[in-house]
């Protein structure tokens, strides 16, 4: 077994590489299949700004990475770095399977040493948020980043304007005493819900010509894939795998009813409201 590089986020590391890790291993496909559109926009972000050279931050089970190989083309260098061994070890037999040249790097990129050869872009879905120290972060993106390169991220806005994300989490509360309460102040989904702290953040690392706007993203999944959903994923997801059987068929049946709202004709329908956020880096 390959030695991964160790992580500055230790509190990230240990989730990323315990339970959250191993449950969206598990959850692979239906995760890329429900974000499908964001990963669409990436691409044709990196195609129009004719990038060559792209990062891949907080990359996963590689999704992302693999599709902007496809769309980039064989000549094109696109790496996917990630604090989770458990998922860098999935997102490469994904790549060798397809005969994809994107390559992965198992390694938090608050602090990895890039090396010389830069990048002309960096992107990420749903990635930077997890950072303990963003300035940090962005800071040794800017030094991994060409001259005049794009920063494309997307992230979550406010938990209450995506309440699909929590439902699980307050309809289960009752049921789950000992379900941890999220930080809303912290690394985590939400953390980057203020767009002037963000700023911020990206100007202190060294990013310039900053833009934040909403976007409103259309996603969904099979309903036959929802039980699966809200058993593997989240703090409920973790929670529900170390519960006895009586407490989690009192825990399913109240999430089916709570999630009935979003069942439409077989599927399971929810917008994400998520920043879309842009940023260059100063031209050397």
């Amino acid at each position: 077994m390959e030695q991964h590089a160790p992580a500055a986020n230790g509190e990230q590391a240990t989730l990323w590489n315990g339970p959250a890790g191993r449950a969206w291993v598990e959850m692979q496909t239906l995760l890329d299949q429900m974000f499908e559109p964001i990963e669409r926009l990436m691409a044709d972000a990196s195609a129009a700004a004719r990038a060559r050279e792209v990062l891949d931050v907080g990359c996963g089970t590689g999704g992302t990475t693999l599709a902007l190989a496809r769309r980039l083309g064989a000549d094109s260098r696109c790496v996917g770095i990630d604090i989770s061994g458990t998922m860098i070890d999935l997102a490469r037999r994904r790549a060798a399977q397809e005969g994809s040249t994107a390559t992965f790097i198992a390694a938090d990129a608050q602090a990895h040493p890039f090396g010389p050869h830069g990048f002309d872009m960096i992107v990420s879905r749903f990635g930077s948020m997890f950072f303990d120290d963003a300035v940090q972060a962005f800071s040794n993106l800017r030094r991994a980043a060409n001259g005049g390169a794009r920063l494309w991220l997307m992230a979550w806005r406010d938990a209450a304007q995506t309440p699909f994300m929590t439902l699980a989490e307050r309809t289960a509360a009752p049921l789950l005493p000992a379900l941890p309460v999220r930080r809303l102040d912290g690394p985590g989904q939400f953390a980057f819900a203020d767009p002037k702290r963000v700023a911020e953040l990206l100007r202190g690392g060294g990013w310039a010509g900053v833009e934040i706007q909403p976007m409103d993203i259309a996603c969904a999944f099979p309903e036959s894939e929802l039980e699966r959903y809200l058993t593997w994923l989240g703090p409920v997801g973790v929670a529900l795998q170390q519960s006895d059987e009586a407490t989690r068929t009192k825990v399913i049946d109240a999430l089916r009813t709570a999630f009935q709202p979003f069942v439409h004709d077989g599927e399971v329908r929810f917008t994400a409201a998520c920043w879309q956020i842009e940023a260059r880096a100063p031209a050397t």
